[in-house]
Order: C-alpha cells, then sequence, then structure tokens
C-alpha cells in the first residue's frame, strides 16, 4: 500500500539528492577523524543537548560533531529555540525535513511536516505533527529560517578506513525511510538498499529519521567487510522500552571505555558504539509539559514514549548482519 499523497507523507522532489551526490571528497573538517559523532534527532530537547556535548568534550584526538537533522522540534520556546540553535549551528549540522520546513516562507507547504511518515504511521500522528510544524516554526525569526535553509541535506566524513556518508534520512532523500529498522527487516528492500553503497563510493551511512535505532551490516559483493547502516533512532527521546536515553553513533579509531554503550561492534580498525544520552528523565518531561502540556499535539504523540521508551524495542535489537 502506497501512502497518500497528503501534508506529512509526501516527500518533495527538493529531498531529493541519489546515492551518487556522495561520491564527492571529504572536507576537510571531517577527514581523517579519530572521532565522529552523529547526533540525529535531538528534537529540541536541551539537556540531552548538553549530556551530549559533555561526553564529546571528554573525547581526545581529532574529532567531529556532526547534528545530522531534526534538532529543532520540541522547543517551541522561542527562547530555548534559539539556544539550541545557536549551540548546534557551532558544530557541522545538516537539516532535517523539520528545519527545511521550517526555513519555508509559510508556516505549512504542502509537504506538511516534512516526515514522508510510511503507511504503517496512523493518520492522526501525522495530522498533529503537522500541526506541531506549525507552532514551531512561530518560534524562529526569519534570521533563523536564513540560517536553517543555508544547512547542507547530506555530507561525507572519514574515519579510519571508513568513509561515511552522513544523511538526515537515507541515502535517496532528505526524508526517506529506506534506512528504517522496519524495512531492514525485508530481505528484499536490503537488495534494494545495497546498491546504493556502490553508487555513493561510502562503506557506511550515518543517519536518523526513522525514530528507533538499528545498525544494519549488509554483504558487499567483492568485500569480505560488510558496508553499515548506522542509524541512531533518536537523541532527544528514548529508543528502549524502560530506558529513558537517547543515542548517539560514535564512530572512533578507538574503543569506547565508559558505560554509556548500549551496542556496539568492531569494523576494521573502527569501533562503532551507541551511546546513551542519560539525562534524568524527570527533568526532561518537565520541561517538555511546559512547552506541550497535556491536550497538546505533542504531548499525544511522543509524551508516551518519554515516559517509557517504545513498547517492545530493546538493545539487543539494534546490530543485525546478515549471513
Amino acid at each position: 500500500m502506497t501512502p497518500s499523497a497528503t501534508p506529512g507523507r509526501t516527500c518533495p522532489l527538493s529531498y531529493h539528492y541519489g546515492p551518487a551526490a556522495f561520491r564527492q571528497p571529504v572536507p576537510a573538517a571531517l577527514d581523517d577523524l579519530d572521532v565522529l559523532y552523529v547526533v540525529g534527532g535531538l528534537y529540541g530537547n536541551e539537556l540531552a543537548l548538553h549530556e551530549v556535548l559533555r561526553l564529546f568534550d571528554a573525547e581526545r584526538g581529532r574529532k567531529q560533531l556532526v547534528f545530522n537533522g531534526d534538532f529543532h522540534w520540541f522547543d517551541a520556546d522561542p527562547a530555548v529555540f534559539d539556544r539550541i540553535q545557536r549551540e548546534v549551528l557551532s558544530h557541522v549540522a545538516l537539516r532535517g525535513n523539520v528545519e527545511t520546513e521550517l526555513a519555508q516562507a509559510t508556516p505549512i507547504s504542502d509537504a506538511g511536516c516534512g516526515c514522508a511518515y510510511p503507511d504503517w504511521v496512523d493518520d492522526a500522528v501525522v495530522d498533529r505533527s503537522n500541526r506541531i510544524l506549525q507552532r514551531l516554526w512561530a518560534a524562529a525569526t526569519p534570521a533563523h529560517r536564513q540560517q536553517l535553509a543555508a544547512l547542507p541535506m547530506w555530507q561525507t566524513a572519514r574515519v579510519g578506513d571508513i568513509r561515511v556518508g552522513l544523511v538526515h534520512g537515507d541515502a535517496q532523500s532528505l526524508a526517506g525511510w529506506g534506512f528504517a529498522q522496519e524495512h531492514l527487516r525485508q530481505a528484499d528492500h536490503r537488495e534494494l538498499v545495497r546498491p546504493w553503497f556502490q553508487q555513493a563510493d561510502v562503506d557506511a551511512f550515518a543517519c536518523s529519521h526513522t525514530c528507533l535505532p538499528v545498525y544494519q551490516g549488509l554483504r558487499r559483493s567483492g568485500s569480505a567487510r560488510p558496508a553499515w547502516i548506522f542509524n541512531n533512532g533518536a537523541a532527544g527521546m528514548p529508543n528502549f522500552q524502560g530506558d529513558t536515553a537517547g543515542l548517539l553513533t560514535r564512530i572512533a579509531l578507538t574503543a569506547y571505555a565508559g558505560p554509556h554503550s548500549r551496542a556496539s561492534l568492531v569494523q576494521g580498525q573502527v569501533h562503532i558504539d551507541a551511546l546513551a544520552i542519560d539525562v534524568p528523565a524527570a527533568a526532561v518531561q518537565q520541561r517538555f509539559l511546559a512547552q506541550w502540556p497535556a491536550g497538546s499535539d505533542a504531548h499525544a504523540s511522543y509524551f508516551g514514549r518519554l515516559s517509557a521508551g517504545p513498547a517492545g524495542y530493546h538493545p539487543d535489537h539494534v546490530i543485525r548482519q546478515e549471513d
């Protein structure tokens, strides 16, 4: 079943780029890194942002922090919105669908929230997301919108012997769901995704957008090493049932020695971890409720997840590899 072409489910042509876009030289600021943090789906969680910066500050060597889209969402308070934007844009940042739609001159476009939700997402969720975007748009100034419009949709980085495509959605589109854990369970979908790595000349994609984490390994013709999708789920929301921490993807030449890894693997000389962004849940909920009280759209869609995490999803669901 194909989702209807309604706001919140459509993916505008302007969102598309295709895998060949990644065949560019890695920019100097993202090349030859010892440590790369990829932080997708911060969703306006200011306490999570502070914890990300604390974790990153403790890293050593040549390092870079990349926010790969949807760093705004719950930050409807203009002061919070401004603080998050100023801090995020002091690092490398990509725009997600949220930032792309916030950059529009009017508060809602034909794309709605730009989420391009698949058919398994209920229409009521889609409608609420469109209204969340409308309210959030009012928190942005013209200067904010100009800054967001200037952000790229994709980038490349290199850590050790791994060349990484950095995206919000997937290798085809800013809001693509090709790297969703639900799709990647399907063998026929993995066959569709497999050529993207060769077309993009990357060893891995680091993404978010789809809200649940998955590190999926894919067989590659002519190589003993798999290609990888590193989807961190959400930095600003819980990712596992009973665990209120957000997640970021750490890609580094050194093994992670702290207590925050929820899933880890080694690819050649590179260590990859899903690091927990662990902040006091009560404080996060209090800040959320100050902006989105009971009865609001964001409360209806997200407060249950902020309180208890997504039902039925656990850390042992993250790392998957084909036989």
